[in-house]
């Protein structure tokens, strides 16, 4: 059943790693993967429009990303600091990881834009994040919005010019530590044209944290424990999710956060019905899909929770062998990188409603 860690490695090339945005943002590649044959074809991300039909529905999570990374130094020694904002747990108390942590003892101060923004260790957790209180005048989010830097993944070492392109351009409730980064291929005019066609696009929310970069430490996959993640999905988009759903028409998940959004939900409530909470779901090979019919997603970490959720919607085999023709045929990697459609279209070519795997349900 392939539950060993190692089971998800794959090589891939430093080069392969995106460093930068695509620009125009739909000018990625977008690898398309038949779910039941399993073939596959190039595209670009614009013709995406080409694979969909009306009755399908688009679910996309948006969250927007905290300018969350502040840099720093020490009141006393003025020593550098960062600090990554993970939580708030009240008005200007925050979870957050201190670098050096050596340096980020209970009661030393720290100085952001020149002393604009203060920041006092109050605590130590037991895994090594500072409790934070900060003090300012004005208001918080303003000053974030000024002094904070995107908080890009590790992997990615280009300095990003602005701000807006770790941002999808949907995204409207802030507090992400990281981007949903399968909706950052879209454009408001991509968005356009699948409406116009009569695909129903909706929106949840799922803020994106930091754990989504953690390595799966155990052996085997079924000891790793997931990260909980805040989501809430609305009524009104919950009806057009679970009307579709019952009448057999395609969900399409844009991204692994909407995929978890939604099968936590049915989980729960045995329905797409209003919802929100912490979700610490973890798909892989052996887990059923309830909700999603569709996946769009980029090119995930080897070894990761991601790509563990791709093998369990489209198999594991198939899937590694997808990521190794992606390496072959020169797909841009991860957060910045191309996406891929998994998908069941009509035997003619053209798109379909998918009839639902009864396994799956």
């Amino acid at each position: 059943m392939y539950m060993n860690v190692s089971d998800y490695y794959y090589d891939l090339p430093p080069e392969r790693i995106a460093q930068h945005p695509m620009d125009p943002r739909d000018a990625s590649r977008l690898m398309v993967l038949n779910r039941k044959t399993k073939e596959l074809s190039h595209h670009t991300f614009r013709e995406l429009p080409d694979f969909l039909t009306p009755g399908d529905v688009l679910v996309l999570n948006d969250t927007r990303v905290r300018p969350a990374r502040l840099l720093g130094h020490r009141e006393d020694t003025g020593g550098a600091v960062e600090l990554l904002l993970l939580n708030r747990l009240e008005k200007d108390l925050w979870e957050t990881l201190a670098r050096p942590g050596k340096s980020a003892r209970p009661g030393i101060r720290f100085l952001f834009g020149d002393g604009a923004l203060t920041a006092t260790i109050v605590a130590v957790k037991p895994d090594g994040n500072r409790l934070v209180r900060f003090s300012y005048e004005g208001v918080f989010e303003t000053l974030l919005d000024r002094l904070g830097e995107m908080p890009l993944p590790p992997y990615i070492h280009e300095h990003l010019e602005q701000k807006e392109r770790y941002q999808t351009v949907y995204s409207q409730e802030e507090g992400s530590a990281a981007a949903p980064t399968a909706g950052l291929h879209f454009t408001p005019a991509l968005l356009q044209r699948l409406r116009d066609q009569g695909v129903l696009v909706v929106f949840l929310t799922l803020h994106v944290g930091l754990g989504t970069f953690r390595p799966v430490k155990a052996l085997h996959i079924e000891e790793h424990k997931m990260h909980s993640e805040w989501y809430r999905l609305d009524a009104e988009a919950a009806k057009v999710i679970e009307t579709a759903r019952l009448e057999g028409r395609r969900i399409i998940s844009v991204g692994t956060t909407t995929t978890r959004t939604l099968e936590t939900i049915i989980r729960d409530h045995d329905r797409i019905t209003a919802a929100s909470g912490w979700t610490d779901i973890f798909i892989h090979p052996g887990v059923p899909f309830r909700v999603v019919d569709a996946l769009l997603t980029n090119f995930h970490l080897p070894e990761s929770t991601l790509i563990m959720l791709v093998a369990a919607f489209y198999g594991y085999e198939p899937t590694l062998e997808a990521y190794r023709t992606a390496v072959q045929e020169g797909y841009r990697f991860f957060s910045f990188g191309d996406a891929m459609l998994i998908h069941t279209p009509k035997p003619d070519g053209t798109d379909a409603l998918l009839t639902r795997d009864p396994m799956n349900q």
